[in-house]
């Protein structure tokens, strides 16, 4: 029974790395997806109010009606069937204004270490800010 037990000890720990990198790597992916589902929310937005959301309405908006009663007669959300969902790790995406690269805005997550910059899993995913 010890030596059955040392075996499977041995593929454990010949299988659980590689089990572990994909785990990443797919919360990477899943970020990416809906980073790319928000953006798309925020255009269709975008298309019926006349404009983005000011920064400071954030991603809120793309669920709940905004306060100003002007954009509010042309919102005809909700835009997203829940409100905005964390990232993969479990922190709140990053939305601003403006983007790099000629995007009206910057819309991301800070991977796996929340955090700005990084590399790997670290790595911001997403449409980042300028600078």
């Amino acid at each position: 029974m010890l030596v059955v037990l040392v075996i499977i000890g041995l593929i454990a720990s010949l299988v659980g790395p590689r089990l572990f990198s994909r785990v990443d790597t797919s919360k990477v992916q899943v970020a990416e997806t809906q980073v790319k589902m928000l953006r798309g929310a925020l255009e269709t937005y975008r298309l019926e109010v006349g404009s983005f959301p000011a920064a400071s309405q954030g991603l809120d908006v793309l669920y709940n009606p905004p306060q100003d009663e002007r954009l509010r007669g042309r919102w005809n959300g909700p835009y997203l069937d829940e409100p905005a969902p964390l990232d993969p790790w479990g922190n709140p995406y990053q939305y601003s204004m403006p983007g790099a690269e000629g995007m009206p805005f910057a819309l991301y997550s800070f991977g796996a270490d929340g955090q700005r910059g990084g590399e790997g899993i670290d790595a911001d995913i997403g449409f980042l800010p300028r600078g």
